[in-house]
């Protein structure tokens, strides 16, 4: 089993925000823990946002260290176009960033482990799981 984290995951654990989601991690071997390389941009993104957060920069420096960052590459535009176009004929919509990482899920066969209720309305074409809670 492979466990995506998204972003609004990733800000907790290294907030420290919810200690369910360590307890998770520390019940998961490291190998099964990935996140989109569009997760690292939304990161990436927050600390140059935020230069004078030195602290914030390290911890985000060694969590991509530690962790595998997968690529957005072809079979993952595959999937997001199947996935899009799912939501589409329903009439839901998710934030263009949202889209690719659970679209980057569906193509690697990885739970999206996420709380944000923006994936839980179409909870039926993803596998996820909310580690903020046990």
């Amino acid at each position: 089993m492979r466990y995506m984290l998204d972003t609004n995951t990733v800000s907790y654990l290294l907030k420290n925000q919810y200690p369910s989601i360590q307890q998770h991690l520390q019940q998961t071997a490291l190998s099964a823990i990935c996140i989109s390389s569009i997760t690292e941009a939304e990161l990436l993104r927050g600390i140059k946002k935020k230069p004078e957060a030195v602290n914030l920069k390290k911890l985000v420096n060694a969590f991509l260290i530690r962790t595998d960052v997968l690529p957005w590459d072809s079979q993952v535009a595959v999937a997001y176009a199947s996935f899009r176009t799912a939501c589409e004929r329903e009439g839901k919509s998710l934030s263009a960033m949202d889209m690719l990482i659970a679209s980057h899920s569906l193509a690697v066969g990885a739970t999206l482990i996420s709380n944000d209720k923006a994936f839980y309305q179409v909870e039926h074409l993803l596998v996820l799981e909310d580690w903020t809670t046990l």
